[in-house]
């Protein structure tokens, strides 16, 4: 059995490139034409190696969460829940003022999605909520081990750190500077945990 042509291009820095693509555009700005020529291959090899444009987007969001997003999972790990939130805001400030990174693809990618991108805005809707599942489970798990006052809301708590994180990505995208973003972060802290 004859086998195909073996790929002429690296899949890893084929989808680097489209996550950018993604990230300057979003995923309706972004065209196939814009993706194959930054990707560096032709559509039919992006249909080959990634299926098609809502799949390559979600292998893209992927490759963020891993790589410049990866921080959020960083920061589950830390032993206090106040170290959790600290981690995170403070290095939400980092990457969301990096000149390399152009914001949060989840918070940016959600709200340039018209109707005709629903199955990604949900998706995205669907990524943002899990993270802040994830922040709920840690902070039970601080209330479980003493580290948060046991009548603290778990959720509650969760939903407000998201929220500034996606205040940050807002403001961020709006044009606050790092200054600014660690100012907000610095407010959040001294609150922290809100009563």
């Amino acid at each position: 059995m004859a086998l195909g042509r073996p790929r002429e291009f690296s899949c890893d820095k084929a989808l680097d490139q489209a996550l950018q693509v993604f990230w300057r555009k979003g995923y309706e700005g972004a065209s196939m034409a814009d993706l194959t020529a930054a990707m560096g291959i032709t559509k039919p090899s992006l249909y080959a190696a990634f299926g098609n444009k809502e799949e390559l987007f979600r292998k893209a969001l992927d490759r963020y969460v891993d790589g410049p997003g990866g921080y959020f999972q960083e920061a589950l790990s830390k032993p206090t829940a106040r170290e959790v939130v600290s981690h995170v805001l403070y290095e939400a400030a980092d990457a969301l003022t990096n000149p390399d990174n152009p914001g949060c693809l989840a918070v940016q990618g959600a709200l340039s999605c018209g109707a005709a991108a629903e199955t990604i805005k949900q998706e995205l809707m669907m990524r943002r909520a899990k993270g802040e599942s994830d922040l709920r489970e840690r902070f039970l798990r601080a209330q479980a081990e003493g580290d948060l006052p046991g009548d603290s809301d778990a959720a509650d708590l969760a939903r407000y750190v998201s929220t500034m994180l996606q205040g940050m990505a807002v403001q961020a995208a709006g044009g606050a500077d790092h200054g600014q973003l660690r100012r907000i972060a610095d407010m959040t802290m001294r609150s922290w945990p809100p009563v």
